[in-house]
């Protein structure tokens, strides 16, 4: 698998791999709820790995693998809304600039 890819390719590769291996996608609903579950499941890993609780016998300590499980879950949730995430990306890109030009930089609570 090539290690170099572009959100395109993540979308397609998720879309291929669900009509290969998955049957069919989720339902929109139930893939928005997975997309809660996972994202508690990275919460969990970084409270325990960087915050005060410790982990669990057993317990999964990888948040890069719970990040893949938000991404996979967010890309199939762009395939069925018919949502291009690399330009919905670029978009976001550009609207936060615009919008947030100097207010990091002019807050005084992020100057060390």
């Amino acid at each position: 698998m090539q290690q170099n890819i572009t959100i395109a390719d993540a979308q397609q590769m998720v879309d291929s791999w669900i009509r290969n291996y998955g049957v069919r996608y989720f339902s929109e609903l139930t893939n928005m709820a997975v997309l809660t579950e996972e994202v508690g499941e990275l919460a969990r890993v970084m409270s325990r790995k960087y915050g005060d609780q410790s982990f669990k016998e057993g317990e999964n300590r990888n948040p890069a693998d719970e990040m893949a499980d938000i991404l996979w879950v967010l890309l199939c949730l762009a395939n069925q809304t018919g949502v291009d995430l690399t330009q919905a990306f670029i978009d976001n890109i550009r609207k936060k600039t615009s919008r947030d030009r100097n207010r990091h930089v002019c807050n005084p609570k992020l100057r060390p």
